[in-house]
C-alpha cells in the first residue's frame, strides 16, 4: 500500500512536470503486480498443521511437473516418510532415479538406483546446464521457496494460478509470458499448471490448475519448515507454561502480602 502511494504521488509529480514523463511512469504503473489474494491453508495461525492429504498430492505434482526444471536440493528421499508414505512407497520412489556413485572397489565410478539417504535428484548436473538448457534462465532450488519470498505460500500459489493473456497494448518480451502477479507482469517461466487432469491424483481428487497449485504449495510448506507442528506445539506448551507460572506467583505473592499492612 505505501508503495503504491508512492507512485501515484511521483504520477501526479510527473504529470504537473509535463506531459514527456507522465506516460512513461503511467506505463510502470500499469505494468505492476496485482495484489495477491488470499487463500486459506490448514498450516497458517497458531494452532495450523499440515494438511498431509493435500502435500503428498502435492509431492506428486512437484514430481510430475515441477521437477522437471526445479531442483530440491536440501530434501532426501528419506524425509518423504514423515509426510505419512509408507517406506515401501518411499523406497520405490527413490529407486525410479539413477544416481552416480563411487568409487567402487575396482576405482571405478558407477551407477546405481536411489536410495532412501540419496538427495532429491536435480534435473540439471549445475547451473550452467541449467541455463543452457532454458535460454538463460535459472530455475531457483525449492527447498525452502516458501520461506525465501514474501508471503511465500500466497505468492507461490498467486504464481502458479496468475497466468493469463497480457492486456491489449502490453509488448511483451521474447520468450515471455503474462503473469499478473508477478513484479513487472513478465516472466520467463511456462505456465507449469496448464490445464485440468495434467496430474492423475492416486486418491481420485479432480486435479483441477486451482488445486494442483493449492496442493503443491503445501508441499513446497511442508518441505521448508518440516519442523513446524513440533514447533508449534512446543510454544503452545511453554506459553501455558508461563501461565500457570504467572498464576502460582501471583498467589505466592498474595499470600505472603496479606497479612503485611500497605
Amino acid at each position: 500500500m505505501f508503495r503504491s502511494a508512492l507512485r501515484a504521488l511521483a504520477l501526479l509529480g510527473a504529470m504537473a512536470a509535463g506531459p514527456a514523463v507522465a506516460p512513461a511512469l503511467a506505463q510502470d504503473h500499469a505494468h505492476e503486480a496485482e495484489e495477491l489474494p488470499h487463500t486459506h491453508f490448514h498450516f497458517a495461525g497458531l494452532f495450523g498443521t499440515v494438511d498431509r492429504s493435500a502435500a503428498q498430492r502435492g509431492f506428486q505434482v512437484y514430481k510430475e511437473v515441477c521437477s522437471a526444471c526445479h531442483s530440491m536440493r536440501l530434501l532426501s528421499y528419506r524425509n518423504l516418510l514423515e509426510l505419512g508414505l509408507s517406506d515401501a512407497e518411499v523406497r520405490a520412489i527413490a529407486a525410479t532415479v539413477t544416481v552416480n556413485d563411487g568409487p567402487n572397489d575396482e576405482g571405478q565410478m558407477f551407477e546405481r538406483p536411489g536410495r532412501l539417504s540419496d538427495h532429491f535428484r536435480s534435473p540439471f548436473a549445475n547451473d550452467q546446464a541449467a541455463r543452457a538448457a532454458l535460454n538463460g534462465a535459472l530455475p531457483p532450488d525449492l527447498s525452502v521457496i516458501t520461506k525465501a519470498r514474501e508471503e511465500g505460500p500466497q505468492y507461490v500459489h498467486a504464481l502458479l494460478t496468475g497466468y493469463s493473456d497480457p492486456p491489449p497494448g502490453m509488448t511483451m518480451g521474447g520468450g515471455m509470458n503474462y503473469n499478473r502477479y508477478f513484479p513487472g507482469n513478465q516472466i520467463a517461466m511456462t505456465p507449469p499448471l496448464r490445464e485440468e487432469g495434467q496430474v492423475e491424483y492416486a486418491d481420485g481428487t479432480k486435479a483441477t490448475v486451482e488445486q494442483m497449485a493449492f496442493d503443491v504449495v503445501n508441499f513446497l510448506q511442508w518441505a521448508a519448515e518440516p519442523e513446524m507442528e513440533a514447533r508449534k506445539r512446543m510454544g503452545v506448551k511453554w506459553v501455558l507454561f508461563l501461565v500457570i507460572l504467572g498464576g502460582l506467583a501471583y498467589a505466592t505473592k498474595r499470600k505472603i502480602w496479606a497479612n503485611v499492612p500497605h
